[in-house]
């Protein structure tokens, strides 16, 4: 009937999902469990002997050793069983033959071994000898079982024997009676330290070895995938954004994660939602790192650091068991921040592209996990991960995507105010002399990061230290800079034509400097060796440049060719001293071509493949072999161009190169200033008109928009070969 239960009805009757499949073996079976596979509408009561019950899962226990603890105890067992059936064997007194004390000459006894002058020596106990022989004795006679050679014997002296007799023929033989006791063997205290002994050694390194794996892999000889990441509380981090300057954009993007971490409900009650993961990029030495501990110490929480290198090792899952371990204890600390430096040793994008891995590769298993990881992250958990690199275009894409690493913060050069912000950090705790000026420090040294100037600042220091200062004069800072940025002084005897030479050379290169417009001033000549050079010549701008035109460039290309010119038109030949400079000029003027279209026969058109394959920075098409000529010819067009214009300028002005050599020749290092008077150019020595703009006046012009030079514009520096706004 239609009321009855569906059991109750003829099969016929029944709506298809309410009847069994039959089956050839024999009656149906229950359906399956409600869960996620069955279909919302049926409702499944378990049998009652319990089929149809959702199966119990069992918990997974960790890894074991091979037979378990039985499998421990069996081979601890052998391995002492073994060890006292050595010890017996090695510990047992030395084989002894056992001769009779008398008897025929045929056969080995004692009084006849003793008339024979066989027998060296004896130890008597009782009615017991023993003793040795000078020579090997056999008993019984070879042929006859258990016969025995060796070269000790003992023998039972008969009761009714003369003792005195025995001692007369002991002393006509020259036989010595020692006093000592017979050798029983060692005694028990040596026969336990033997027979125990490498077994204790034994546990005893295993116990040495367990707990040296402990403290490197963090818990013991099993505990390979547990998290090797470096905690440290809100209260041990000392550093804050105090001690942070010159990257203010990249700090005011961080202040709303320390802001998030101290107040969440002021955010959460909103709605608003904290990114759960920070990118930080930029060259090395920006203050990535710097940041990230800065964040963790003005919100006062747990701080995770660890480099994207250790997660991976030899054994596959490793890493992916450490990415796991190192999110667990973030989430029981939260909120806490997890900090990865350099993302892109296992970030990089996979695919059969280049610098890709392969699908089982151990690096993209560890990289699946900080995925799944960073996506199982509840809106309420307050873990955010920070992680820093220097190379953005190379990371796979599933990273980039918003839920994940959804804020992206460059940390960018400082220009010359943040110089001077980051150099008055540095010297917090460095005493300086009244003549030092770091204004003009900040001014003399473009495109130094943070860790550029610390180094310069620890430089200074130590100089002065060494020439025992009380304080960091001026002069040790100058004298910092020449090495950090030119390199240290080389000892080289060099002949007195290779001195003309070379001040010629470097002569060249700055009297193009001075007279060539839009090129950098030059601040120092010097004909002294410094690393690989012969000579430095260094120029660099008043302000920082964040934009290069065609003349500057060209400016460029000029500078690095007056050397090799000043050679031709003095000496009429040439030398190897341009080797540094031909690549920095070719490398300028084919980015002019291929990437920057700054040549009519190519135009707005990229050339020149990027190393880059990522969505930071797309790669660009191989091109044809025909333009590949057109963009050599035009390189070659540039390079001639420049070089006849500096010819024809260094031929005009002989007189001035001549005289800037024999400043050169006689004081070896000019500084701006005596290089302009002695090359008799002191009216073209460019007068500072920019002064460094304070804290308050950048801070204001970032609130109205501008970066304080003109309208506000892109301020991202284009990529240029080495060389490009420094030194030559």
């Amino acid at each position: 009937m239609p009321g009855d239960p569906p059991e109750r009805r003829p099969s016929a009757e029944r709506l298809p999902a309410e009847r069994r499949p039959q089956t050839e073996d024999g009656p149906s079976r229950p359906p399956a469990p409600r869960g996620s596979g069955s279909p919302p509408d049926w409702r499944v009561t378990p049998a009652p002997d319990g089929r149809g019950a959702p199966q119990r899962r069992v918990p997974r226990r960790g890894p074991s050793l091979p037979g378990g603890r039985w499998g421990i105890l069996i081979f601890v067992v052998a391995l002492v069983a073994l060890n006292i059936w050595a010890g017996q064997l090695f510990l047992n007194p030395a084989e002894r033959v056992r001769v009779p004390y008398s008897g025929s000459a045929d056969t080995p006894n004692f009084i006849q071994e003793v008339r024979d002058g066989n027998v060296k020596e004896i130890f008597s106990t009782g009615a017991s000898i023993q003793g040795d022989f000078k020579r090997d004795v056999t008993y019984p006679p070879r042929g006859r079982e258990g016969s025995v050679t060796a070269s000790k014997f003992s023998t039972e002296v008969p009761a009714f024997a003369n003792g005195d007799q025995l001692t007369d023929l002991l002393q006509d033989n020259d036989v010595v009676v020692n006093a000592e006791p017979p050798d029983d063997g060692p005694g028990l205290l040596v026969s336990l330290l033997v027979s125990f002994g490498p077994v204790i050694l034994i546990i005893a390194l295993f116990v040495f070895l367990s707990r040296r794996m402990a403290g490197a892999a963090g818990g013991g000889m099993m505990s390979f995938g547990r998290s090797r990441a470096r905690r440290s509380e809100g209260g041990d981090q000392r550093v804050t954004f105090r001690d942070v300057a010159g990257i203010d954009e990249a700090e005011a993007e961080l202040n709303e994660i320390v802001d998030f971490l101290k107040n969440p409900a002021k955010y959460q009650r909103l709605g608003g939602k904290i990114p759960k993961g920070v990118l930080l990029s930029g060259q090395p030495g920006t203050g990535k790192t710097l940041l990230a501990r800065a964040v963790a110490g003005e919100a006062g929480v747990p701080f995770f650091s660890m480099s994207a290198s250790e997660f991976v090792e030899m054994i596959v899952g490793v890493g992916a068991s450490r990415v796991r371990d190192l999110f667990r204890q973030a989430k029981d600390a939260a909120p806490a921040i997890i900090f990865i430096d350099e993302l892109d040793a296992i970030g990089r994008a996979r695919g059969g592209g280049r610098g890709s891995f392969g699908g089982n590769d151990e690096r993209e298993q560890t990289l699946n996990q900080i995925l799944t990881e960073m996506d199982g992250f509840e809106p309420s958990t307050a873990v955010i991960v920070i992680a820093a690199t220097n190379r953005p275009e190379i990371l796979d894409q599933a990273l980039l995507r918003p839920g994940r690493f959804d804020r992206r913060v460059t940390v960018a050069p400082p220009d010359r105010t943040g110089r001077l912000m980051i150099l008055k950090v540095h010297t917090r705790s460095v005493p300086l002399a009244d003549d030092v000026d770091l204004e003009s420090i900040a001014s003399t040294t473009p495109g130094m990061v943070g860790a550029d100037l610390a180094n310069l600042v620890n430089e200074a220091a130590l100089l002065a230290a060494r020439r025992g200062h009380r304080t960091v004069a001026s002069a040790d800072f100058t004298d910092a800079l020449e090495k950090v940025v030119l390199g240290a002084e080389r000892r080289v005897v060099m002949s007195d034509e290779d001195r003309r030479r070379t001040a010629y050379h470097e002569a060249g290169h700055a009297i193009v400097g001075m007279l060539t417009p839009g090129a950098d001033p030059v601040r120092k000549v010097s004909i002294i060796p410094r690393g690989q050079a012969l000579g430095v010549t260094f120029s660099s701008p008043d302000a920082d440049k964040y934009n290069y035109d065609e003349r500057y460039l060209v400016g460029k290309i000029k500078v690095a060719l007056g050397g090799r010119v000043a050679e031709e038109v003095v000496y009429g030949d040439l030398t190897t001293g341009a080797e540094s400079d031909i690549q920095q000029l070719t490398g300028i003027a084919r980015q002019m071509v291929g990437r920057w279209g700054m040549s009519p026969a190519i135009g707005p058109v990229a050339v020149l493949s990027s190393d880059g394959a990522g969505p930071l920075l797309p790669g660009v098409a191989e091109t044809s072999e025909s333009t590949q000529r057109l963009v050599d010819e035009e390189v070659r067009r540039i390079v001639d161009t420049a070089h006849a214009d500096v010819t024809r300028l260094l031929r005009d002005h002989r007189a001035n190169l001549d005289s800037l050599v024999a400043g050169l020749l006689d004081r070896e290092t000019l500084d701006e200033a005596d290089a302009y008077e002695a090359a008799g150019l002191p009216e073209m020595r460019p007068e500072r008109t920019e002064e460094p703009r304070s804290a308050t006046q950048v801070q204001r012009d970032r609130e109205n928009g501008s970066n304080g030079r003109g309208p506000a514009g892109d301020l991202s520096r284009p990529e240029l070969p080495p060389g490009v706004g420094g030194q030559r």
